[in-house]
């Protein structure tokens, strides 16, 4: 066995939703010691619900979203509000590195649980707590959700075509800022292990969702330009756009950055007359004739299927791939070779595909190992064997419901 980057570090995990278990899953998938601090009185709410297509969750342990985004991870059930879960609670975290959570700003506090208690029960730990639009501000108690973070952070308003709506892209905003929290808590373990030094660090997903679109956001600076939606379109390149093909919803994306590429697809599309039009001459040009070019070009691609047309255009060195439904992302040869997806066995649920990790170590490969816990699968793991709790101290806890 390989090790993992992140063999050894330890995070109590106080997340739930999406944004915030995303992001600590990226440390288990490193290896990380993830131990999600649960109740059964307030479960994670995607436990319970789908929060997307495919069947509702009947139960605690039965919910496919929850297992996607909590492999690898542990499972403990406190009830925070007791004191005695709370003093349980600084346990776990005296002996982790990294805290994490995804509360409204304040919550940890109530809990007895902000980072400035934190500190004196672990003097170098880490602390990351992540909110809509972080704990400084006028907006600070503002609730926020995936569809939220897109708006305000700007990339709502760039997303869609120009004659429609802004789209608010839903879930994947939540991933974006998850992914933000990853790379926040890996730079502060990097800074830990050069100084000896713990830190707060407060993360806005709205925040992480601007940073994604500094171009607009300079223009509008240095030459007060609003940017707005162009589709799938870009500002320079064309033909760039999706485009029909023969089979019913099946589309090919094609991206045309030069005279070189242009003419390869050209004699790709059988040299066809219109191509050689004055209009279609030079990059400007055809970018200023988009709308007609766009129908043009559809009119071929919608003779053949996307895969065919993204291996001929490929091999002439266009740009082009399908897009795929989610059906055919599982059996994409691509994405098939580079592991994409990964089987495991859930004890309730059974044999369950769910996505690997996005990216190869090439000498510390991250991977799934394990099915998202059960709820409260590891309490006598994480207060028997890592805090060396007896079997008689547990089950008193347990009657109290302090451990419930």
């Amino acid at each position: 066995m390989t090790r993992l980057p992140l063999e050894g570090i330890r995070v109590a995990d106080f997340t739930w939703a999406w944004a915030g278990p995303y992001g600590t899953m990226q440390l288990a998938l490193m290896g990380a010691e993830v131990i999600k601090i649960e109740s059964t009185k307030r479960p994670d709410h995607s436990r319970m619900r789908s929060l997307a297509s495919g069947p509702t969750a009947t139960g605690p342990n039965q919910a496919p979203i929850f297992n996607e985004l909590n492999l690898n991870k542990l499972s403990v059930t406190l009830d925070l509000t007791q004191p005695k879960a709370v003093e349980l609670a600084k346990r776990v975290i005296a002996v982790s590195d990294v805290v994490a959570d995804n509360f409204r700003p304040g919550t940890m506090d109530k809990l007895g649980l902000g980072y400035e208690v934190l500190r004196q029960v672990k003097p170098d730990i880490i602390m990351l707590s992540s909110s809509a639009v972080g704990a400084i501000g006028p907006e600070r108690l503002y609730v926020g959700y995936a569809p939220t973070f897109s708006a305000l952070g700007g990339i709502a308003h760039l997303t869609g075509y120009d004659d429609g709506p802004p789209i608010p892209l839903m879930g994947s905003s939540d991933l974006r800022s998850a992914t933000a929290t990853a790379f926040a808590i890996l730079s502060a373990l990097y800074h830990r292990a050069q100084t000896g030094e713990g830190q707060f660090i407060d993360l806005s997903s709205r925040e992480t969702i601007s940073v994604l679109i500094g171009d607009a956001i300079l223009d509008y600076t240095m030459n007060h330009r609003v940017a707005d939606r162009h589709g799938n379109r870009d500002q320079i390149m064309a033909p760039h756009n999706y485009y029909a093909c023969r089979d019913k919803d099946t589309w090919i994306a094609i991206a045309v950055a030069t005279d070189l590429e242009w003419q390869a697809l050209c004699h790709a599309m059988g040299d066809p007359p219109w191509a050689a039009d004055v209009k279609y001459a030079d990059v400007y040009s055809r970018w200023q004739h988009q709308d007609e070019m766009d129908r043009l070009i559809e009119e071929w691609t919608s003779r053949h299927s996307h895969y065919q047309l993204a291996e001929m255009l490929q091999k002439v060195g266009v740009a082009a791939t399908p897009a795929l439904s989610g059906t055919e992302m599982f059996r994409d040869p691509h994405l098939l070779e580079r592991e994409f997806a990964a089987e495991v066995e859930h004890p309730v649920m059974g044999k369950m595909v769910v996505i690997g990790p996005p990216w190869k170590f090439s000498g510390t490969p991250a991977r799934v190992m394990r099915y998202g816990p059960l709820l409260g699968e590891h309490n006598d793991y994480v207060f028997g064997e890592i805090l060396g709790m007896s079997r008689e101290e547990i089950q008193e806890f347990v009657d109290e419901k302090v451990i419930n």
